[in-house]
């Protein structure tokens, strides 16, 4: 069975904001306290360490007390290619055998979302993908890595690809499912931060 010592965590707070008018929405506070924080502190205790990925305030990340890091600049500039140059930051720095991420913007994930995932995992299957779904859909980004496909997705994203679950199904893929349904509800734009408050946590 795979242990939480083998699995690095990865927070997913390096986007844009687009829907957000541009702010850096892992800084966007929800219950008194910024997205992303609520993210890492859900997901800490399932893992053996903690990343952090992020483009902006990284001095403000910097002060929660994990390791913060940025995707990799284009001739010297930070272009925001998407999640998948988050995860390939993730790869890149873990220092264990698997990687698991999880996006900013939905604080309340099943505390057991790793334990589940891990499950799956197997040793004789070095380049499975393990994501979630829920009833209604896949979270492609709540996923199970390992790192060794690190190479891959950078040769992925050098081919100008930017699309998560495109590069995902060219590797075999396991669904784990997941209830109840609103598990996976994200906080997308500013007026989910106030409608949030009403969400009850889930284990």
């Amino acid at each position: 069975m795979l242990l939480p010592e083998n699995i690095t965590g990865l927070v997913l707070a390096g986007g844009e904001g687009r829907r957000m008018g541009g702010v850096d929405k892992g800084l966007q506070l929800w219950r008194g306290q910024p997205l992303a924080q609520h993210a890492c502190q859900r997901l800490q205790p399932q893992v053996g360490s903690l990343l952090i990925s992020a483009n902006r305030h990284l001095d403000v990340y910097g002060a929660w007390g994990w390791p913060v890091i940025v995707d990799e600049r284009v001739d010297g500039r930070l272009d925001f290619q998407g999640p998948l140059a988050g995860l390939l930051a993730g790869l890149r720095h873990a220092q264990t055998p698997w990687l698991v991420s999880v996006p900013c913007d939905v604080p309340l994930f099943p505390t057991d979302l790793v334990a589940h995932l891990a499950q799956h995992a197997s040793p004789h299957t070095p380049d499975t993908v393990i994501m979630a779904r829920s009833p209604e859909r896949i979270h492609p980004v709540f996923c199970l890595l390992p790192t060794a496909l690190a190479q891959d997705l950078q040769n992925f994203l050098d081919r100008g690809e930017r699309q998560v679950q495109r590069w995902m199904r060219r590797h075999a893929t396991i669904e784990v499912g997941f209830e109840p349904p609103d598990c996976f509800r994200n906080l997308n734009v500013c007026d989910d931060l106030n409608a949030g408050d009403a969400m009850s946590p889930q284990a």
